[in-house]
């Protein structure tokens, strides 16, 4: 199972992004997924995550309003669009796959079974 994040870079405060995650089967469509992400000497943090329907999501407080995930299950994609992007939004954004759940939403690393390799994001103030 491959998972492959995509749309990273470099911005501005105030900026947005929109991240992608494509698998190379039919993860994303039959996984819960998420979104995490990891700056440089923290651990790995909670974003955002979809049931495979897409009918309930969860953020973290950090990024409620400005994040928005959603996913495409016809063409196996994962996406985040980020807005109103922070410094403090720095980091590399990893995509996650829970197949074995798919209508369950969890906000540990733990629960997911698939990674994608992570795309860079940066911020500059």
């Amino acid at each position: 199972v491959q998972l492959q994040a995509s749309g990273g870079g470099l911005v501005q405060t105030g900026d947005s992004l929109r991240l992608s995650c494509a698998s190379s089967g039919r993860t994303v469509s039959t996984s819960s997924m998420a979104w995490f992400r990891q700056a440089p000497g923290k651990g790995r943090e909670f974003v955002t995550t979809i049931t495979r329907s897409g009918d309930r999501t969860v953020y973290a407080d950090s990024v409620k309003g400005r994040f928005i995930i959603s996913r495409d299950n016809a063409n196996n994609t994962l996406f985040l669009q980020m807005n109103s992007l922070k410094p403090e939004d720095t980091a590399v954004y990893y995509c996650a796959a829970n197949p074995t759940y798919p209508s369950a939403l969890f906000t540990t690393p733990n629960w997911y079974e698939y990674w994608g390799q992570g795309t860079q994001v940066t911020v500059s103030s």
